[in-house]
């Protein structure tokens, strides 16, 4: 069954509507993992939107299984990351506009200057995975650019679910993408992981898939935990998982 690692950026999301200190992502680390998270996700946006640079200390603190760092590819970035040290370092695309991530990184048009900071990573001792979209392109570029995980981008899966269900051909057009991404992941020398957009509904069609060994998911369970607390929101989605 692939592990689930559980994004908390919409707790902060919560907190800096009003620029406070509550809720605490700390604490939602630690109920998340006390409802069986296998690790802990947060993104450091460079506009510092949710998570805050002072969050990523306590976090490594306080983290008991392992701690997922999404950012961009930028010198700043790569910086942070080495001084935190993280179990996984993620590069993902961001713009500035954006409301969430749209659309997985292009590691193909900027292979150069992906590929020197995969490399001062992993210098460091931070394996590095790539949030991609299920294009065979862009997995083999991951590939060259030295990265050992890449996630796979599932949002065009979950928009289809959503909107044609789960038998239509368009979901099921989407999920052989992923499934097509994953096998040439494992090809290549490299792990797949996968998330964006994942609920309790879409899930099971993922975590079916073989090859996959993470799923990152964050706002659905944050969403789920504002009526039934996060330890429990977590332990659905785990429930949810394994049904798959």
């Amino acid at each position: 069954m692939p592990e689930l690692c559980v994004n908390i950026d919409h707790v902060a999301t919560v907190r800096q509507a009003r620029r406070t200190y509550e809720p605490d992502p700390v604490e939602a680390a630690r109920e998340a993992e006390a409802g069986g998270a296998d690790g802990i996700t947060v993104h450091l946006r460079e506009d510092r939107r949710h998570i805050q640079d002072a969050d990523l200390p306590r976090l490594r603190a306080a983290v008991r299984t392992k701690l997922n760092l999404e950012m961009a590819a930028t010198d700043e970035m790569v910086g942070i990351a080495i001084g935190l040290k993280p179990e996984l370092a993620m590069f993902v695309p961001e713009r500035r506009q954006e409301v969430t991530t749209e659309g997985g990184l292009d590691v193909a048009g900027g292979e150069a200057r992906i590929r020197e900071a995969v490399a001062r990573l992993r210098d460091a001792g931070i394996p590095v995975s790539a949030f991609i979209d299920a294009d065979e392109r862009q997995v083999e570029a991951a590939a060259r650019a030295g990265f050992t995980y890449c996630e796979i981008h599932t949002g065009p899966y979950a928009h289809a679910h959503h909107d044609h269900g789960a038998t239509h051909a368009v979901t099921a057009a989407e999920l052989a993408k992923i499934r097509g991404a994953v096998a040439r992941v494992e090809a290549l020398g490299m792990r797949a992981n996968a998330g964006h957009a994942l609920n309790r509904a879409n899930v099971g069609a993922v975590a079916a898939l073989r090859g996959v060994h993470e799923l990152h998911i964050g706002h659905a369970i944050v969403s789920h935990a504002v009526f039934v607390g996060m330890r429990e929101a977590v332990a659905a989605m785990r429930r949810a998982i394994a049904g798959g």
